[in-house]
C-alpha cells in the first residue's frame, strides 16, 4: 500500500505561481509513474502532468504546458509541480495519484492505483 499526501495548496494572484508537493510514504515507490490530477467544481478529474520515476520523462496537459513542471525526487521519495504563470481556470482541487501499471503515458484516473487526499489551489484574477 502506497499513501500519497499533498500540500503547497494556497491562495494566489493570477501570474503568480505555487509550488505544490507530494510524498509517498508506506513503502518506497518503485512503481511506474506519478501524475497530478485536478478536479474544479461540477466538473471531471482532469490530467495534469505525468512523470516516469525510472527515467523521469515527463508529460503535460496543452492547457498547462510551459508554465507548470513536475519533478521527482527519489531519495525523497515525492514528487512536485511547479505552477507559474497561474491563471484564474487553474483553480481546482489537485491530486496526487501513483500508478504501478505500464501505460505508455497514463492520462486517465483508471489507470492510476493510489490518490491522495488532494489540495485546494485558488487562483484570484
Amino acid at each position: 500500500q502506497v499513501q500519497l499526501v499533498e500540500s503547497g495548496g494556497g491562495l494566489v494572484q493570477a501570474g503568480g505561481s505555487l509550488r505544490l508537493s507530494c510524498a509517498a510514504s508506506g513503502r518506497t515507490f518503485s512503481g511506474y509513474a506519478m501524475g497530478w490530477f485536478r478536479q474544479a467544481p461540477a466538473k471531471e478529474r482532469e490530467f495534469v502532468a505525468v512523470i516516469r520515476w525510472s527515467s523521469g520523462s515527463a508529460y503535460y496537459a496543452d492547457s498547462v504546458k510551459g508554465r507548470f513542471t513536475i519533478s521527482r525526487d527519489d531519495a525523497k521519495n515525492t514528487v512536485d509541480l511547479q505552477m507559474n504563470s497561474l491563471k484564474f481556470e487553474d483553480t481546482a482541487v489537485y491530486y496526487c495519484a501513483a500508478t504501478y501499471r505500464v501505460v505508455a503515458t497514463p492520462k486517465r484516473p483508471s489507470e492510476y492505483d493510489f490518490w491522495g487526499q488532494g489540495t485546494q489551489v485558488t487562483v484570484s484574477s
